[in-house]
């Protein structure tokens, strides 16, 4: 692996760079999730766009499962695991949401702020984190997060 790769999927056929700060880190308990990472829940990490370079998109295979498309959730298409998804909704800059555990860097890895759709959850889960259910407080959760991250880092 080139060192300037410090993100893959499980099998390492789906390698990309992240540059910067991640903006936030969460666990999603959405049914969505849990199905797309066949776990009971997502931890997953944001960056923006401009911080990650891409992996090819040769080795991506990308769904959206809601529309509007403005989530493209994307699995290796070798091993078929989580690998990366892009988010886009005008008028906030393009993000990345990485798998957490397919950043090779801990240093790159925050610690994470919230768990959101928790009345999905499969298991409780005991942390001191804020627990936000159904589908507006989670939104408007993470939205405000991600907001405030945005407005810290100066967009």
């Amino acid at each position: 692996m080139n060192d300037s790769l410090n993100a893959q999927c499980p099998c390492a056929s789906t390698q990309f760079s992240l540059q910067g700060k991640a903006l936030m880190r969460g666990f999603c308990h959405c049914t969505i999730c849990q199905a797309f990472n066949q776990s009971g829940y997502a931890d997953i990490t944001v960056f923006r766009a401009k911080d990650v370079t891409k992996p090819d998109p040769a080795l991506v295979d990308f769904k959206s499962y809601r529309s509007p498309p403005v989530l493209q959730r994307g699995k290796c298409s070798h091993c078929h695991k989580p690998a990366i998804e892009y988010f886009h909704l005008f008028p906030m800059p393009e993000l990345v949401i990485v798998p957490t555990a397919n950043i090779l860097d801990s240093a790159l890895i925050p610690e994470p702020s919230l768990h959101i759709f928790y009345n999905r959850r499969v298991e409780d889960i005991q942390d001191n984190l804020p627990k936000y259910s159904g589908y507006l407080r989670s939104q408007l959760a993470f939205g405000q997060q991600l907001v405030m991250a945005l407005w810290r880092r100066g967009r």
